[in-house]
This record gives C-alpha cells, sequence and structure tokens, in this order.
C-alpha cells in the first residue's frame, strides 16, 4: 500500500465527519458530561480527557484494522497471489462506492452493516458504564478504546477495505490514518460539549464529501477492471 492509499483513508475520515457528527455526538457528549464535575470545570483537564477518549478509539481503530489486516493476509496466502489481491481490492472499492453514497445520502445500505454490528455491541457497551464517571486520563483511555467498536457503517466500511492491506501492520496504519482523519471532528466537537459547526449541517457538504469518496471507489473500481 502506497502513502497515497493512507492520504485517501485519511480523507474519509476527515470529510466522513459529516457522519461522525451525527453518529457520534450523542456520544460525545456524554462522554464529555461523564467526567468527573470537578475535573470538567477545569479547561486543560477536559482536553486532556477528550485527547485521551480519541486516543483511546485510534487505538481500538488501529487493533481492529490489525485483526482484518491479518485475516486479509491469510486469504492471500491461501489463494494465487494474483487473483486474490485482484478479489479484495474489487470489494474494497466496491464498500468505496457504497460509503460515498452513504455519506453523500444517495443510499443508506450501509445501516444494515451498523445492524450487524449491535449485537456485539450490547456486549461491549455495559463494560464503558463502569468506567464512568471519568477521573483519570487511563479511564478516559479505556472508554475510549471501547467506543471505536461501537456499529458505525463509516468504520465498518474502511474495515473491509484493510482486507485488501495485506498484512496486519498496514491494516492497523489503514484504519490509524482513517481515525486521524476523524479527529478533527470529534476532538472539536467533546470540547464544544456537543455543539456542532453549521457547515456540517448542510446538505452540499454532504453530497461533497460524498461524491468526493464515491470518487475514491470508482478510481479503485477501473484500477481492479483495467490494471495497468
Amino acid at each position: 500500500m502506497g502513502i497515497e492509499t493512507f492520504a485517501a483513508a485519511f480523507l474519509v475520515g476527515l470529510l466522513g465527519g459529516v457522519h461522525c457528527l451525527g453518529m457520534c455526538g450523542g456520544i460525545v457528549t456524554s462522554l464529555t458530561l461523564g467526567i468527573d464535575p470537578q475535573n470538567r470545570a477545569s479547561g486543560a483537564s477536559l482536553f486532556l480527557q477528550q485527547l485521551g477518549y480519541n486516543l483511546g478509539r485510534l487505538l481500538g481503530y488501529g487493533a481492529a484494522g490489525a485483526l482484518v489486516g491479518g485475516f486479509g493476509q491469510m486469504l492471500l496466502g491461501a489463494a494465487p497471489l494474483h487473483h486474490a489481491q485482484r478479489l479484495l481490492y474489487g470489494i474494497a472499492a466496491l464498500f468505496m462506492i457504497a460509503l460515498g453514497a452513504y455519506l453523500g445520502g444517495w443510499w443508506m445500505g450501509l445501516r444494515y452493516l451498523e445492524r450487524g454490528g449491535e449485537r456485539l455491541w450490547r456486549r461491549i457497551e455495559p463494560l464503558g458504564r463502569r468506567l464512568l464517571p471519568i477521573r483519570s486520563l487511563p479511564q478516559a483511555l479505556a472508554l475510549g478504546f471501547l467506543w471505536a467498536w461501537i456499529p458505525c457503517g463509516l468504520v465498518y466500511s474502511m474495515l473491509i477495505w484493510a482486507l485488501s492491506a495485506g498484512s496486519a501492520g498496514a491494516g492497523a496504519l489503514l484504519l490509524l490514518s482513517f481515525g486521524l482523519g476523524t479527529l478533527p471532528n470529534l476532538l472539536g466537537m467533546g470540547l464544544l460539549v456537543g455543539a456542532a459547526a453549521h457547515w456540517m449541517h448542510n446538505p452540499w457538504t454532504r453530497r461533497i464529501a460524498g461524491g468526493l469518496v464515491l470518487s475514491f471507489g470508482l478510481y479503485a473500481s477501473w484500477q481492479v477492471l483495467f490494471p495497468a
């Protein structure tokens, strides 16, 4: 995987902030209000704990990316390399197209992926409740790690992409790149206690974001169908 792939994953996270604000806005607000009131009153403590949530979330994404990337590596080893690579890359391209349509509001089919993950989340979510109220940075990191596993079509699409990464390390880097892209939106939203920028709610913002991600998927599909 070249640097352009990780740059694209970063852009997906950044542009996917339109979706993140809707999907995770309530969670960010709840986590902010779940900070011990004495710490919440301090701007420095609030920033450190919001940073802790998001660093934990990035670690969770990296762990998930490593698992899926490692599984993809096993698939590559079990089949002729060229055919396996094209198959996995083709699947990733289709999900990128679906992801772009989802972000643009043109097709909501990825919600089925989110519903599929709800069973896992019901088992994880009670663990997070035990960490509240947040009184320390390690607690914030742990809760952020659990937050990474919330059912999210955006994250699940990135995990499908990580299948084609070729290794556990590349899968982890791909998801970390995506997570870094989401950081400005979610960290900023946490510091504003749930107040989102108005432009994120503009339908044209969603369409532009969706169109750009869709273009990544179409370009990847072209490479699969017409390899150089």
